[in-house]
């Protein structure tokens, strides 16, 4: 029923902001095409620390990013010129294609209220085809991502194709991403028709073949079973997975199918060739002290950024 059960790791976006990693795992580096998937929050911190929290400006390639909130707010700035508030419940797809910097600023004090500042971020390899698309950033708002109810079960298709439900969420391979919240005692599935799946517990507790699992926890199925989802408690899941897209390497915040193309696009950052936000130009992440390969041959990358 379960190939895997990846536990969450501890890791730090920036000197004030940790989180918990998901993907990339020592024996799981995807899910489908994705490749990356941070939890960060609920983030309980003095409004004065607020800073502290933000991401500077640093680069992709070769990947899509997707924000999503469960509360709170962030400013995301890049090299597009695109400025845009991300608020909970909306997607938010970056398409880093050939290069591309951006932001992630905590920029609103009352972002920290009880502490409800809660984000996911994951990272959507491209296939080899568009691995070098013209980078774009796109703001769904809630209202054009449907939504699904029943008895205990809320449910939100974040973008693919998943129980007869679509939006016009761009991707470029087959995949599915769902918000889901059950009720105790609530029973669920799997979508079906994809080789990879998984369920990211962000709250709660699951019970599936007899066993519990709990926040923090990422559980990968057998592909072609169709397992059985009891929500012990209120339980909050991500559901994720797709068709994969073969091997690819990761290092820092760059993903590709050639170790050659992460190479170009350390010496690119490290020239200033890869632009940065027009409206957050005055400082950034460094490129990281390569004392490893890219991974997938062996050794550790450095700690991705978001």
């Amino acid at each position: 029923m379960l190939d895997q059960i990846i536990d969450a790791r501890p890791a730090a976006l920036s000197p004030g902001f940790e989180v918990k990693r998901i993907l990339p795992y020592r024996l799981r580096r995807m899910l489908g095409p994705f490749i990356f998937m941070d939890h960060a929050g609920p983030v309980h911190l003095a409004p004065e620390l607020l800073p502290t929290l933000d991401v500077l400006p640093h680069p992709h390639i070769g990947l899509s990013t997707v924000s999503y909130l469960f509360g709170g707010q962030v400013m995301h700035r890049d090299s597009l010129g695109v400025e845009q508030v991300i608020r909970p419940g909306e997607v938010n797809w970056m398409t880093a294609g050939s290069g591309i910097a951006h932001s992630e600023r905590f920029e609103d004090p009352a972002t920290l209220a009880g502490g409800q500042l809660e984000m996911l971020q994951t990272w959507v390899a491209l296939p080899e085809a568009d691995e070098e698309t013209a980078p774009s950033f796109t703001n769904y708002a809630p209202h054009e991502l449907p939504i699904f109810t029943d008895a205990g079960v809320w449910m939100r298709l974040i973008a693919g194709d998943a129980f007869g439900l679509k939006n016009n969420v761009k991707t470029h391979s087959p995949l599915f991403y769902l918000h889901v919240v059950l009720q105790p005692g609530a029973r669920f599935g799997l979508p079906r028709g994809y080789p990879e799946r998984g369920a990211y517990v962000a709250k709660g507790l699951l019970e599936v073949n007899g066993r519990t699992y709990g926040p923090g926890q990422l559980l990968v199925f057998t592909p072609g079973l169709d397992p059985v989802l009891v929500a012990h408690e209120a339980t909050t899941l991500m559901l994720l997975g797709g068709e994969p897209l073969g091997e690819r390497f990761i290092w820092w915040n760059f993903v590709s199918s050639r170790k050659e193309r992460i190479e170009q696009a350390k010496a690119d950052w490290q020239a200033g060739r890869i632009q940065l936000p027009p409206n957050d130009n005055h400082e950034f992440v460094p490129l990281p002290q390569d004392k490893t390969r890219p991974a997938g041959t062996g050794s550790p990358p450095p700690q991705a950024l978001s």
